[in-house]
């Protein structure tokens, strides 16, 4: 059995990005807390989702991750919750299509309620407190209450992430899912978007597929009602991870039961740090964001700490480099880890390397940015002769406005008419769809 450092060895290794807070008592109290209550998931879906990213890094499947960039609390809601599965699915659809491969649908939610930052502290109008951290740490709110670290706060996100789950589990297996519901979802898109016309064709094939299926009797109506859906989230606060950390009644492994999957930020991949030491432990499906600055012997090092028997859908190295970057950038890194016969999804995050601060002062990205990024992880791998695993996208299901261009045509000065989030900006729902068929171009044609 593999034994999982304690915390206090965690952090006596050294924990990037940790909040700091006054009352270690309280910590420890909902640490403990934590330690006794019932697993968000269960180990056999951990092993289920490493399969089918294995087959992915094969090039038999191609995963869709999406979602918010930092969940609230205020907005654990079902509507929210639909909202996001909805549009999640609507764009697996079209991959699926596009791919002729199962596409694996991963959330970004159920967990993603913290958030590295830059600076431990934040100043407005002289006046200096904490930086919001996410809601697992503190609230977003400025001022010295609200500021506070709060170790409450990681029960909050329990419960939080529960909710989630138990309506994500009850509409993916109770009918709302159902492909062909979702397929008109697609069709009422095509014809009321005002960029949905250009994807009319793909549409009206998808449309034609699922009809001559139904007509031959290929239709499985249980494969056509539910779906797999797998949550993840950025295992940043080593108290939640940790005391969420239970040992497989199976095969006496370690396993973070808070998420299916899980991954290592760009922050916080040091590779003596605390955070790789934890990952190398647990036997779910990890992720590891590898940024422009990262190297080709530093990848091959992380894999090696993290993925030490090459075990296939083991690791995922989810690339964000910036539209700029990733044509001179990513090619060494791939191939120097094929070279070496590293077994690897790769998945590419076309959003944070994409993100500057328009004139009047909202965070965004330009929609054709991210595109762009995404369409350089594709002609890359094309030329290397290796799998574009899957794409990682920050979305939401709502009629916000947070990233410009796209269809829609979103100007600088439209951000202010919905813009929501309260770290990254995402994609709307219509931004969304748009990028789906987008990339389903880009997959036909690889």
């Amino acid at each position: 059995m593999t034994q999982i450092p304690s915390l206090e060895q965690l952090h006596a290794i050294g924990a990037a990005q940790q909040p700091t807070y006054d009352d270690p008592v309280a910590v420890a109290a909902a640490v403990d807390r934590l330690r006794t209550l019932p697993p968000l998931v269960f180990a056999g879906e951990c092993d289920d989702l490493k399969a089918k990213i294995a087959a992915a890094s094969r090039g038999e499947a191609f995963i869709l991750q999406g979602g918010d960039c930092a969940e609230t609390f205020v907005d654990a809601t079902a509507d929210n919750v639909r909202n996001k599965l909805r549009v999640l699915l609507q764009m697996a659809v079209v991959l699926t299509y596009a791919a002729s491969v199962p596409v694996v649908k991963v959330g970004r939610l159920a967990g993603q309620y913290a958030k590295p930052r830059s600076s431990d502290s934040e100043t407005r109008d002289g006046v200096t407190l904490p930086a919001y951290r996410g809601d697992a740490v503190n609230g977003f709110e400025f001022t010295p209450d609200s500021r506070r670290p709060d170790p409450q706060r990681l029960l909050d996100v329990y419960h939080a992430s529960a909710s989630t789950l138990n309506l994500v589990r009850a509409f993916t297996t109770g009918g709302y899912a159902d492909l062909r519901q979702v397929h008109t979802w697609n069709s009422e898109f095509v014809r009321n978007s005002p960029v949905g016309q250009h994807y009319e064709a793909m549409a009206a094939d998808i449309d034609r597929a699922l009809s001559f299926m139904k007509a031959i009797g290929a239709a499985d109506p249980d494969e056509f009602h539910r779906v797999d859906f797998y949550s993840s989230h950025e295992a940043l606060l080593l108290e939640y991870e940790h005391a969420m950390t239970r040992i497989d009644s199976r095969t006496d492994e370690p396993y973070n039961v808070s998420g299916h999957m899980v991954w290592i930020g760009e922050r916080t991949r040091q590779l003596d740090g605390a955070h790789v030491e934890y990952f190398s432990h647990i036997r779910n499906p990890i992720g590891c964001k590898l940024g422009p600055t990262a190297t080709a012997d530093e990848a091959l090092s992380l894999a090696a700490k993290l993925n030490p028997t090459n075990e296939a859908g083991r690791l995922t190295f989810i690339t964000r480099f910036g539209a700029g970057k990733i044509r001179d950038g990513l090619p060494s890194l791939v191939e120097k880890v094929t070279a070496e016969g590293v077994d690897v999804a790769w998945v590419c995050d076309a959003m944070h390397g994409n993100t500057f601060e328009a004139s009047n002062g909202y965070k965004t990205r330009r929609f054709e940015d991210v595109l762009d990024e995404v369409q350089g992880f594709f002609d890359v791998h094309r030329a290397l002769g290796t799998v574009p695993a899957g794409i990682l996208v920050e979305n939401t299901g709502d009629d916000v406005t947070e990233i410009i261009g796209g269809g829609e045509e979103l100007t600088e000065h439209g951000l202010a008419h919905r813009y929501e989030s309260v770290v990254d900006p995402r994609l709307n729902r219509v931004q969304s769809l748009e990028m789906a068929f987008l990339v389903a171009e880009m997959l036909r044609g690889s």
